[in-house]
């Protein structure tokens, strides 16, 4: 019997969540179809899974034995999948790294090219991941490396070398009273509402609210956003303000949104990262040693 791997990541949801609306969000499919295909694993496996009630969806003796197993089943094939992909890349002889929104920027070149001499039969695919990935696909094994704003979440379970830091500037509305400066001092922004990151993204998020320089001073979140676009959207709306690098300012210039060095708070630091199962890489080492001749460490 073959079972649709999205039908049991659809079984997990509900079997989580314990209610068809809640799972159905968390999908980002409608609750009717995503009762149309519990049932169809239901009949595909010739049990019934779980209990309705108005008060949600029990688990039936033979769903929990599912639902023991399927989490582990689940990750097995993501391992797999994910393995395949990568040994699909090493045939092609392409490394992946990803990156945040404002990584390496202008250095980014640089690192290619000394990558591309180290190694001429290479070539480098960038991949770019939301902020609620702050590891940018590496915990995941999507990527081989990636450059990274640190710190980051997960940063402890992996290897990285710093390359550079820049200063943290403020990114306004072009109609926010302060604009017209020419430096901004922190404290002048502590009851300012800020645009944040996804609260998964941990002290990524907070570094970027400088949650540690506001001497116990509370943030005001006026909006959260996942993206460069949605990000200077909210700032240019006046939904709130963001501290961004330095180079935000050259590379995420946009009408209705100016950006002003801070006084006051401490510099943003950019590293390459890699796993530790990659150590002894050769492809992957080199392009570590490739980000540390084309951005010599401070």
């Amino acid at each position: 019997m073959d079972v649709d791997t999205r039908l049991l990541r659809y079984f997990t949801a509900v079997a989580e969540t314990g209610t068809l609306t809640r799972a159905a969000e968390e999908l980002f499919v409608s609750q009717p179809a995503l009762t149309k295909q519990i049932r169809q694993l239901e009949t595909q496996l010739g049990v019934r899974l779980f209990t309705r009630s108005r008060t949600g969806m029990a688990l039936t003796g033979p769903g929990r034995a599912l639902a023991e197993r399927v989490p582990d089943l689940l990750a097995a094939w993501d391992r797999t999948v994910r393995e395949t992909k990568a040994a699909a890349a090493r045939a092609a002889r392409v490394l992946r790294v990803g990156f945040l929104a404002s990584a390496a920027n202008e250095a980014t070149p640089d690192i290619v090219a000394a990558f591309t001499a180290r190694r001429p039969d290479w070539r480098v695919e960038m991949r770019q991941a939301a902020w609620s990935e702050p590891t940018a696909g590496l915990a995941d094994g999507e990527v081989d490396a990636a450059l990274l704003r640190l710190p980051f979440p997960g940063q402890e379970a992996l290897r990285t070398a710093e390359l550079f830091s820049e200063d943290r500037w403020v990114a306004l509305a072009a109609g926010h009273p302060l604009a017209d400066r020419e430096v901004i001092d922190f404290r002048e922004l502590l009851d300012e509402p800020f645009v944040a990151a996804p609260a998964e993204s941990g002290w990524w998020r907070d570094h970027w609210l400088a949650a540690d320089e506001r001497q116990g001073r509370p943030v005001r979140i006026g909006a959260v956003t996942d993206l460069p676009d949605d990000w200077l959207s909210a700032i240019a709306n006046g939904y709130g303000i963001a501290l961004a690098p330095a180079s935000a300012a050259r590379f995420y210039a946009r009408p209705g949104v100016v950006y002003r060095p801070v006084r006051g708070i401490g510099p943003s630091r950019v590293g390459v990262a890699w796993a530790p199962a990659h150590d002894h890489d050769p492809v992957v080492q080199d392009f570590v040693r490739s980000c540390l001749e084309a951005v010599p460490a401070p």
